[in-house]
């Protein structure tokens, strides 16, 4: 067990690439922050899971974009565990607007997407770097999007704001470096519950990908793993996830 006893906080891990995360993280050894808003039934049963492989787990209800409830939970996690040495920041929202439905793109909409895709990927780093740098080392994954790279995506709201998560793993990983590292990955269609009411999807993605199939999250998660327990000399980078879906 490569994570053996250490403490890792994966926000929006109810279920999807959260709950996969997790989950790979627990059979690693680690300990898990499980964190949700709404799905409390889905976070408990992450929870169970974990405790299932024999790790402890800490279920933590906060809303990323709220700096003092991301404040609150990470004191929780330290008050519960005593360290925290990862976080994966998963969580994030989106709607789904064509690009060219310019009007129906509201303020409300870009205030919600930018709230906790950017300033919660931001307020979630900000408090778990003020307890990694005293202890001196820890791992940051942040989980953008293809759509941050491409003109891709449900909305151009939420294209925007992986994008600024892009941008956003580079200068953490100048300003927390060389103690902490801060990556990312790019997904691209993954099966998740957000994406099940677009079947249409599913055909095309795996008709354009290399790999000729959508992803799971289990795919996403096992990058995830990897920039955390066997990458030591990367940061600052961005894994794209998608099965070769945007080589051609």
């Amino acid at each position: 067990m490569t994570l053996q006893d250490q403490v890792a906080l994966v926000t929006g891990s109810a279920t999807g690439m959260g709950r996969a995360t997790s989950l790979m993280l627990a059979r690693q050894g680690a300990h898990v922050v499980v964190n949700y808003t709404r799905s409390e039934a889905e976070a408990r049963e992450t929870a169970a899971a974990v405790e299932a492989l024999g790790r402890k787990a800490l279920l933590v209800r906060a809303d990323v974009s709220d700096d003092r409830q991301v404040s609150a939970m990470v004191d929780e996690t330290v008050k519960t565990f005593g360290r925290l040495d990862i976080l994966v920041n998963n969580a994030g929202t989106t709607v789904f607007v064509p690009f060219k439905n310019l009007e129906e793109l509201t303020e409300e909409i870009w205030d919600r997407v930018l709230a906790v895709n950017v300033k919660g990927t931001f307020f979630c780093s900000r408090a778990a770097a003020k307890v990694m740098l005293p202890q001196g080392s820890g791992c940051i994954v942040n989980v953008a999007s293809t759509a941050g790279l491409h003109a891709s995506g449900s909305s151009i709201a939420y294209a925007a704001s992986k994008a600024a998560v892009i941008s956003m793993t580079k200068t953490l990983a100048v300003a927390l470096g060389p103690r902490i590292r801060v990556n990312a990955v790019a997904p691209g269609f993954v099966n998740t519950r957000w994406n099940a009411a677009r079947p249409d999807m599913l055909s095309i993605v795996e008709e354009k990908a290399a790999l000729k199939r959508y992803g799971e999250p289990e795919d996403v998660a096992e990058v995830i793993v990897a920039l955390i327990t066997s990458a030591g000399f990367v940061t600052g980078q961005v894994i794209p996830v998608d099965g070769g879906q945007f080589l051609a």
